[in-house]
Order: C-alpha cells, then sequence, then structure tokens
C-alpha cells in the first residue's frame, strides 16, 4: 500500500503545504489508493522535506519526482492526450507555483502581522503543537527565507511578487472546466493544492483578498476540492 507522508492538515484542506495537497489531490484525481499520515516535523523526510510517499519498498521525496512515479507506475488517464505544447504550459506552471510558494510561507512565518493568527490556528487544530516548537519553526523558515531571497523584502514587495503569479493563474484558468479540458489533469491538482491554501485560509493576507475576488480561481479550488474531499 502506498502511504503519503505531509503535513498536517488546517482549515479544512488535508495538508497545508501546497506540494503535498498537489500530491495528495492528484492520488484522489486519479483514483490510486493510499494512507495518508502527517508529519510536522520534516527532519527525518528524504531532503528533509515534505512530502515523500513510501510505495512497497520505495521511498520518494519530492512532489514532482513523487507525481513522475505514480504516472510511470500507476499509468493514470490523467494527462493523457495532452499536447507538447499542454505539457510545457503545466511545467512553467510548476515553475509559477514554486515562486508562490515563498510568498505564501512568507504571509504566515514572517509576515509579523499574521503570524500571531497562524500560529493560534495551528495550535487550536494541533494541540500537540508547543509554543516553543512554533518559535523554533518560525526561526528556521526566518532562515530559509534570507537565503532563499524574499526574506529580504518588504511586506509589499513580497506581495506584489505573489499576487504577480496569482493574476497569471486567474488568467489560465477557464470560466469552467479545467485548465486543458473538461476533466482535471496533474496541472489542476498542482494549481489547486496552492489555490486551496489561500482561499480556505482563515486569514485575510494580500494573497487571500486577490483569490476572493477572482471567481475563477475560487470556482476552479472548490471543484476540485468538492470532487476529492
Amino acid at each position: 500500500m502506498l502511504t503519503l507522508y505531509s503535513y498536517p492538515a488546517l482549515f479544512g484542506v488535508a495538508d497545508n503545504n501546497g506540494y503535498g495537497l498537489k500530491v495528495y489531490a492528484l492520488l484522489k484525481l486519479a483514483g490510486i489508493g493510499f494512507v495518508h499520515e502527517h508529519l510536522f516535523d520534516a527532519s527525518a523526510a528524504p531532503r528533509g522535506q515534505l512530502p515523500y510517499i513510501v510505495d512497497d519498498d520505495k521511498t520518494i521525496g519530492d512532489s514532482d519526482t513523487i507525481i513522475a512515479h505514480l504516472f510511470a507506475k500507476y499509468r493514470p488517464e490523467l494527462d493523457r492526450g495532452l499536447t507538447q505544447a499542454e505539457r510545457d504550459t503545466d511545467h512553467l506552471v510548476g515553475r509559477l507555483l514554486d515562486d508562490l510558494y515563498w510568498v505564501m510561507s512568507y504571509s504566515r512565518w514572517k509576515d509579523e502581522r499574521y503570524w500571531p493568527l497562524f500560529a493560534a490556528a495551528l495550535r487550536r487544530e494541533h494541540p500537540h503543537l508547543t509554543e516553543t516548537g512554533l518559535v523554533k519553526a518560525k526561526e528556521y523558515n526566518a532562515q530559509r527565507y534570507h537565503f532563499q531571497g524574499i526574506g529580504r523584502y518588504a511586506p509589499d514587495a513580497a506581495y506584489a511578487r505573489g499576487l504577480a503569479d496569482l493574476a497569471v493563474l486567474a488568467s489560465l484558468v477557464p470560466a469552467s472546466g479545467f485548465v486543458h479540458s473538461a476533466k482535471a489533469g496533474s496541472v489542476d491538482a498542482a494549481i489547486y493544492g496552492f489555490i486551496a491554501n489561500i482561499h480556505f485560509y482563515d486569514i485575510d493576507t494580500p494573497l487571500k483578498q486577490f483569490v476572493s475576488a477572482h471567481p475563477r480561481l475560487v470556482r476552479h479550488c472548490t471543484e476540485i476540492h468538492a470532487a476529492i474531499t
């Protein structure tokens, strides 16, 4: 049996991190059976990062590597028949989501306007988390942001970067159906992983305000959410 290890749920989504949630959504959309285990400490994970899967005797980390494994082994119908141009679009969207990730994470762990609300939500939904553990995670993330670069941005400049990413997604997602057809594909699972962690996030950040103001993003997110929950 395949087991997905990812971060805990928050605000009604199965993983409060976009990468784990995109793998979760793809597994659900593809109809691949799995067990879902939640972790907060990623130190024992491959490369010290979540998500990862254990599939029979294989341990695989990195969301894109996981998804490539799932397609190679289980051959789901998702993405069958896509043109090379459509696959190129999917690749570009993946890189855009990599950029958006940092701004989303910054809004939770770095921006002091929202950090207390985020920490309170984590403690409320996961009472085993301690104040000491959360502060340690906050400090660790601050170090990551500094070396990645986003931590050197003022909040308005950081959000401008994320809002530009969201504007591209708002143009890409259609008024009905999904990115390439009437059925959701892997790119839709990836977009959902990140947009759901903004749309269902119960803290009014600039990212959430943008998504709430764009019905196509909300519709795309809520349709996939309904299909996989």
